[in-house]
């Protein structure tokens, strides 16, 4: 079984406590349905574990099949600079269907990040290496799609539905 080879540090994005006794991580793509699918999932199964997951969310846009999910995951790195992640995060999932650049723009604009800094940090790539850091990081811990999962260090490979995931998490618990 693979494993995780990037352990969980204080610079990624983290729900839930930090000492929780479980850890979720995904390897997601915004412009990847199946992530879109999972990412109801995934905030169902925070709420039914508040205090006992902690969930971590890592960049791994498959560019040649998601030409918009590079950008995407700039631009919550970009809202992460400013202290809004997972409010990008979840706007990128839930507009999936019209994931675009001018969709980007107008999430960013409702969450009253400064438009001209927004404009000049995404076309100098500053949040490219972030996330090619965490899309290099599923490489070595054997991520070949989206969306994957490690359950406290170990990949989950099995169905991606809220029941069969609770139950990963329970027995990981």
């Amino acid at each position: 079984m693979a494993t995780l080879k990037v352990p969980v540090t204080q610079h990624d994005h983290i729900r839930g406590p930090v000492n929780a006794p479980v850890t979720l991580v995904e390897y997601g793509d915004y412009e990847c349905p199946f992530c879109g699918l999972a990412h109801p999932i995934v905030n169902a199964v925070r709420e039914r574990f508040p205090r006992q997951l902690r969930f971590v969310f890592r960049h791994f846009p498959l560019s040649q099949a998601h030409p918009h999910a590079e950008a995407a995951a700039e631009t919550a790195e970009f809202a992460g600079a400013h202290g809004r992640f997972w409010e990008m995060h979840d706007g990128l999932y839930e507009n999936q269907a019209a994931l675009s650049p001018e969709l980007v723009r107008t999430l960013a604009q409702r969450l009253e990040l400064d438009m001209e800094r927004f404009e000049k940090d995404l076309a100098s790539g500053q949040f490219r290496e972030r996330v090619k850091r965490d899309f290099m990081g599923g490489v070595r811990s054997g991520v070949a799609g989206t969306p994957t999962f490690f359950i406290n260090g170990e990949r989950y490979d099995g169905d991606v539905d809220e029941d069969s995931l609770l139950n990963a998490l329970q027995a990981a618990a």
